[in-house]
């Protein structure tokens, strides 16, 4: 398992590292480009979301018909392409050109659905959990390293040290990462739409919508708050972020080692966004209050750093194999939809009506969202039976069967995936005859 999922870890977290890295200072380094406002910023910050929204899903059902590799190997270098225009770029329309460009090489759902295809479910939530350490892990360095090197080197650094990270992981795709398994199943392929009904699935969507959106907003709040709000230098942003990752580093382990060992992910999914829920509750109280603000900030990072590690697990784990890449890549354009919103809708509600007024909404839309995973199922409901692949059995038939979700095979195994609250091992064993 870890050889598998330890180089795709490596290059999903460096793509996140792409964005991550951005974050901590873009809004208030971005204004010295020529033609940039705070409008303009807030579009920088969400375009990348933009293309990543409409690519997603594009490169998600190219994976689920022409393979994983390919389509990654296209991601990467559009990704390249992309930053380098960002780090050429001397006013604020060429930066938004360059990262609408560098979203465009949208290929996080093809390295989870390649990860999700290269595991069993029940060691799954482990790889998924080592993709979500090395997220958190690109989002810590990202923290500590953007505002030395912005400081130093200047935001064009930033863009250069993507490059030559993506140059690694296009290296590591095809030296280290194994071969794409064969899986035979007999579902045709989900249209969009039926994926979108489907209540775990649109939950799920809906999670990653708000905890990208809540990114969003709070790189838009923390430097800004920083400068304007507390008369700090942008370079005192490194020490805050530090302290701040140091917390989130911790709430990740926990988030990562408990959730998955314990089987309690959708716990951990509900003390994050109560985490969120108090973090703005105190960016909006915090006008005049240092000291709330810095709570607010830990509190925040805890909560982002918690969810890292489960909410691509527990997407996949609701998604069938033939459609994981098309499911993965609407989970992950929500995500980037809340990016976008969070830019966007951050920034103008920050320049119109002010700090306060921007916290108080996030927290209103945290409640709501808290309020609805109410309706979540558990995703350790859902079990797995694997017999020898030669194994007689009619895969249509088998998921007609009560309880069964999916029924599929690999090079290894014939694999029964069942909904364990309708029924058992034992029944759907003994229909196949085994």
């Amino acid at each position: 398992m870890v050889k598998s999922a330890l180089p795709l870890s490596f290059i999903i977290g460096s793509r996140f590292f792409g964005l991550f890295i951005i974050l901590p200072v873009i809004s208030v380094y971005a204004l010295e480009l020529k033609g940039a406002t705070e409008f303009l910023v807030g579009v920088l910050i969400g375009v990348y979301a933009i293309s990543q929204i409409a690519f997603q899903v594009v490169f998600g059902y190219i994976s689920d018909r022409f393979g994983r590799k390919n389509s990654m190997l296209a991601g990467l270098l559009v990704f390249i392409a992309g930053a380098a225009i960002c780090a050429v770029a001397t006013d604020i329309y060429t930066m938004i050109l360059g990262r609408f460009i560098q979203g465009a090489g949208a290929i996080g759902a093809v390295a989870t659905a390649f990860m999700s295809d290269m595991t069993k479910e029940e060691v799954r939530g482990h790889a998924m959990a080592m993709m979500g350490a090395f997220i958190g892990l690109s989002f810590t360095l990202s923290m500590i390293l953007s505002p030395i090197l912005s400081h130093r080197y200047g935001l064009s650094s930033l863009f250069y040290l993507s490059i030559a990270v993506t140059v690694v992981c296009i290296v590591l795709l095809y030296t280290a990462v194994g071969k794409e398994p064969k899986i035979a199943h007999s579902q045709a392929k989900t249209p969009a739409l039926k994926l979108l009904a489907n209540r775990n699935l649109l939950l799920m969507n809906i999670s990653n919508f708000m905890q990208k959106m809540l990114m969003s907003a709070a790189f838009i709040i923390i430097p800004i708050a920083v400068v304007r709000y507390f008369g700090m230098q942008k370079s005192d942003l490194s020490g805050i972020y530090a302290v701040a990752t140091a917390f989130g580093f911790i709430a990740m382990g926990v988030g990562g080692a408990v959730g998955e060992t314990r089987r309690i992910t959708k716990q951990i999914l509900i003390i994050g966004v109560s985490l969120f829920v108090a973090s703005y509750g105190l960016f909006a109280l915090s006008l005049g209050h240092k000291p709330l603000f810095y709570a607010g900030v830990i509190i925040f990072f805890i909560g982002f750093n918690l969810h890292e590690p489960i909410l691509q697990s527990m997407a996949s784990k609701f998604s069938k194999v033939s459609q994981k890449g098309a499911a993965l890549g609407i989970f992950n354009s929500f995500g980037y939809m809340g990016n976008f919103i969070g830019g966007i809708g951050g920034g103008a509600v920050l320049n119109f009506y002010g700090l306060d007024a921007l916290a108080a909404i996030v927290t209103a839309l945290c409640i709501a969202w808290l309020v609805s995973l109410k309706w979540l199922d558990n995703p350790n409901i859902f079990k797995n039976i694997y017999l020898p692949s030669d194994t007689d059995a009619d895969l249509a038939e088998v998921e007609k069967q009560k309880g069964v979700v999916e029924c599929y095979k690999n090079a290894q195994n014939l694999v029964v995936k069942f909904n364990s609250k309708l029924t058992n091992e034992a029944e759907i064993k003994r229909f196949l005859g085994v």
